[in-house]
């Protein structure tokens, strides 16, 4: 379930991304879809081991398909997947530019810092150093010994 409120000022909606991201977020999706990788297979061959039911793993085909991820071309009774890699280009493309930004951001968090503790270093190096006088002795509170 995805959901597809917007909120005032929220970031573009970009709904074709968020399908395959929602395709991708399932171990046994993201399983099918490395196996397609490879190249064309039967359903059989790329929804084998998975240890799930057939009504299951239709449901992920089913997801797959919507999310533009996968082509099936059905030949007789032979039902052949083939991987889509443009949705997939499209969320690898959003993922990079996400990463550059962030990349960005954090480097300039990095030299905010960098410059702090420069900063301090020489203010350090500059300050009176405090402490180094001579102190009184202080007195101490002891009480005479009692003499038996």
């Amino acid at each position: 379930m995805v959901n597809n409120a917007v909120l005032p000022d929220s970031p573009p909606v970009h709904p074709a991304l968020d399908r395959t991201f929602v395709a991708c977020s399932h171990p046994i999706r993201r399983g099918i879809l490395d196996r397609l990788a490879g190249g064309e297979m039967t359903v059989g061959e790329a929804t084998s081991d998975f240890g799930v039911s057939k009504p299951a793993i239709s449901k992920h085909l089913k997801l797959l398909e919507e999310a533009g991820t996968i082509t099936r071309v059905i030949d007789g009774r032979t039902h052949r997947l083939r991987l889509r890699e443009q949705p997939l280009d499209e969320a690898y493309a959003w993922m990079t530019s996400q990463r550059e930004l962030w990349e960005r951001k954090l480097d300039t968090v990095e030299e905010y810092l960098r410059e702090q503790r420069e900063s301090k270093r020489l203010h350090e190096a500059t300050a009176p150093i405090h402490g180094n006088e001579p102190q009184e002795p202080q007195k101490e509170n002891r009480r005479p010994k009692e003499s038996k």
